[in-house]
This record gives structure tokens, C-alpha cells and sequence, in this order.
């Protein structure tokens, strides 16, 4: 699956960055057998973070797109579990994600839809999930959502 999924990327303009390092003590992911659980993951661009307050100033549509970002994120620290052979990477099992909203913002599935939506695009039925998304506060550095998942790798 791995190298047509890094065609299709290329296809969508899309370069997976190179796996971030972790910010603090903690590692970007945890190999337990075929299993990855992948450390959260925030919306990142060439510019830096993405920050916001969904409900508060920032649309459904930057959520969405930041959710995304997230998604992304989350597929460079899977290549870099695989020894970056994205043709390990079996399916997506679940995702978890944090929206950074207002109190009466009661949309967060949606945001997160905009990281699910785009594992579904990229990989097919392979990237259907399991999934909860959770309104917070606030988040680390003020960033708009932050996801973290699960992955079945061969």
C-alpha cells in the first residue's frame, strides 16, 4: 500500500515532513507487535502551528483544515515507524481528537472529520476508524486541535 500512498500524496501536493521529535519527555510513538500508538499530533505548516479557538474567532473550515494538518502529522510519524516503508501500514484502528473550543461549540466531530475524511481519501477503506472527538479548553500553545491514533502496521 505504502508507495501508492506516497504517489497519491505526491499527487495531492501533499509531502509528508520529516517526523517531528517530541517537545518534551515522552516519545512520538510506541511499537507494541503490529501495533502503533502514535503520540499526539498538532496542526503544523511551513509557517508553524496552527492556533485558534474553534467557536471563538476560528471557522469549521480552519478547524477542518488544521485537523487535517494533524492527519498528516500523524502518517510521517507512521513512515517513520515503518523504517519509513509506508507499505507496512495496514490500517488506521482509532483516532482520538482534541478541539480547542469555546464552551458552547459543540461541533468537534466535525473538526476531527477533516483528519478522517483525509486517511479515508489517502488510503481507502484502510483508513476507516474507530474515533472520539473531544472539545478542550484550551490546548499546548494555543493550537486548534491536537490528534493521536492507532495504527495496525505489518
Amino acid at each position: 500500500m505504502g508507495a501508492g500512498v506516497e504517489k497519491k500524496l505526491a499527487r495531492m501536493g501533499i509531502r509528508l515532513p520529516d517526523a517531528p521529535a517530541p517537545a518534551a519527555n515522552y516519545v512520538p510513538f510506541v511499537r507494541i507487535g503490529n501495533v502503533v500508538h502514535v503520540s499526539g499530533q498538532i496542526p503544523m505548516t511551513e509557517d508553524g502551528m496552527v492556533c485558534g479557538k474553534l467557536g471563538a474567532g476560528m471557522s469549521l473550515v480552519e478547524g477542518m483544515a488544521a485537523a487535517r494538518l494533524c492527519a498528516i502529522g500523524l502518517l510521517a510519524q507512521i513512515k517513520a515507524a515503518c523504517g519509513g516503508d509506508l507499505d507496512r501500514l495496514v490500517r488506521v484502528v482509532k483516532l482520538t481528537g482534541f478541539v480547542n473550543s469555546a464552551p458552547d461549540f459543540t461541533d468537534h466531530p466535525k473538526v476531527i472529520n477533516g483528519a478522517s475524511d483525509f486517511l479515508v481519501e489517502v488510503l481507502g477503506d484502510a483508513g476507516r476508524h474507530a474515533r472520539s472527538a473531544v472539545g478542550a479548553a484550551a490546548l499546548p500553545l494555543g493550537v486548534a486541535v491536537e490528534i493521536e491514533g492507532i495504527f495496525q502496521i505489518e
